[in-house]
């Protein structure tokens, strides 16, 4: 690989945007047929990177070359024809069209000058799926219809429905579980043995290794090693490039073991199910205490932690806190009792992203900050700021806008709003997807130390790790099923592992 021409080299690629240097000289160089890994943290210019090489971005200085011919990526369509697809974290699919037409969606085929529809798109299609080893999916199907693993796949398919010889996936594992991880990178095998480059981005460290050539590290706007061979350079090296630092995936000291049984329990779930996703589960959370659930994707974590907070109506069971039963499938009942939920899809379920960070901190406690009708915006802002400081959100600025934030400090403005509100149990979906390594252990510090001052956490992620290194105890889920429960230091990520794959109810 190393002897042959660069597919894509990018010199001294700069950017700017108002007040940010978001690209300061960045080098990067792809063979053709490599997995080339780009990482750093968030707000290290990976993102505006990839938008200058899909042709979205125009940079201010530099020069791209593809197959040793200097281009000018003028716009994405340029990209496009050059054989370079981008497939953002954020599918930029149609739900309310056909596989076959997201496909083909602004590049329809043709036959005799003629755009064709229908069945001539659809053999198309199932062809492009067949390549990629997914001829279950329908041609026909609305895309809305499909999981997110199968709209992954229409994604790629469209990327291939072009002549393309570089791939570009921002966190394509992110909303996967184990298998559909192992298939998308048996894609990516077979897409690379055909000479296609990928592009890959990652926050998960240990998928670079498994599937990794070369890695690229940004930090700072800057590329501070270029090509690095990914088998051999020791993750901790890795790390410590991206930060400044080194940072590890250290979690904070649980209290002793046992430490707050004695207090009542601030939740309890009895026998709460809902038909079709989860059978009936019993859990006791106590204050101060992290309980975590453990399963793969689908086997009913999150639909247990939005029935708790009353975005789903339960087919049976209860939720007390503090012994007091909630009406089911209420919201607003949850809420006032003291349940907060930081979601999975934070900027789609969370936050007001085109509002500043202070309204999307009060939002949940305006009435607060309300005089004769009218809102004071001087104690708003102040509360939302207190509340960011406790948390170390950075900027520190209440007027910033949310969308601005990297994505540990958006999740810390949700933790925010929810410590403003003064709430009991927080429920966690998902709290670190999409944030980078340093960011990740300021999140387990900030969790530890809620808990640590009284609030009760319910957790749920799909990294057995970050479970097992947060949680005090967990509660393992197949198929909607508790198959077991145990304190978190009584298991490792095999057994747990285990437990998702073969294991049975617990009596």
């Amino acid at each position: 690989m190393a002897s042959e021409p660069p597919l894509l080299t990018m010199s001294g690629i700069t950017k700017s945007f108002p007040g940010v240097r978001a690209l300061d000289g960045v080098d990067l160089e792809v063979q053709a047929g490599e997995v080339h890994c780009l990482l750093g943290q968030n707000g290290a210019g990976k993102s505006t990177l990839i938008k200058v090489l899909a042709g979205a971005h125009q940079p201010d200085g530099g020069e791209i070359t593809w197959r040793g011919e200097t281009v000018s990526l003028r716009s994405p369509i340029a990209a496009m024809r050059l054989g370079i697809a981008t497939i953002y974290q954020e599918l930029d699919l149609v739900e309310g069209l056909s596989v076959a037409e997201n496909v083909f969606l602004g590049h329809e085929p043709t036959a005799a000058g003629f755009v064709v529809r229908g069945a001539a798109a659809r053999d198309a299609t199932a062809q492009l799926l067949l390549r990629l080893g997914h001829t279950e999916i329908d041609p026909a199907r609305q895309v809305g219809d499909l999981s997110a693993a199968q709209q992954q796949i229409v994604s790629m398919a469209r990327a291939l429905s072009h002549d393309v010889r570089l791939i570009v996936m921002d966190e394509p594992s992110a909303a996967l579980d184990p298998d559909e991880v192992d298939n998308l990178f048996r894609i990516v095998g077979d897409l690379t043995a055909e000479g296609v480059a990928v592009v890959y981005i990652s926050h998960r460290l240990e998928e670079i290794r498994r599937i990794g050539d070369r890695v690229t590290v940004l930090k700072d706007g800057r590329a501070v090693a270029v090509g690095l061979p990914a088998e051999s350079t020791p993750t901790r090296d890795v790390v410590a490039l991206m930060t400044g630092r080194n940072v590890e995936y250290v979690f904070p000291e649980r209290p002793a073991r046992g430490a707050g049984a004695a207090r009542e329990p601030v939740l309890r779930v009895e026998g709460l199910a809902r038909q079709g996703e989860f059978a009936p589960v019993e859990l006791e959370l106590r204050p101060g205490e992290i309980v975590g659930l453990a399963g793969l994707v689908g086997s009913g974590r999150s639909e247990i932690l939005e029935t708790v907070y009353g975005a789903r109506r339960p087919t049976a069971g209860r939720v007390l806190v503090d012994g007091i039963p909630l009406r089911p499938g209420s919201v607003r009942a949850a809420v006032r009792a003291g349940i907060g939920l930081a979601p999975e899809e934070r900027k789609a379920q969370g936050l007001l992203m085109l509002e500043s960070v202070t309204r999307n901190v009060t939002i949940s406690t305006l009435s607060r900050f309300s005089r004769a009708g009218w809102l004071d915006h001087r104690r708003e802002r102040a509360a939302a700021r207190q509340a960011t400081r406790e948390l170390s959100l950075r900027p520190d600025n209440p007027d910033a806008r949310i969308r601005t934030l990297s994505g540990g400090n958006q999740q810390k403005a949700v933790l925010a709003r929810w410590l403003l509100r003064g709430c009991k149990v927080l429920l966690l979906d998902e709290p670190t997807r999409g944030v980078d390594v340093g960011a990740r252990a300021e999140l387990y510090a900030v969790i530890r130390r809620l808990a640590d001052e009284g609030l009760a956490v319910l957790l749920v992620s799909s990294e057995v790790p970050e479970v097992l290194g947060l949680a005090d105890r967990v509660l393992v889920l197949r198929e909607g099923s508790v198959v077991h429960t145990a304190d978190a230091r009584e298991l490792d990520e095999h057994r747990v592992l285990d437990l998702v794959m073969e294991g049975s109810p617990t009596a």
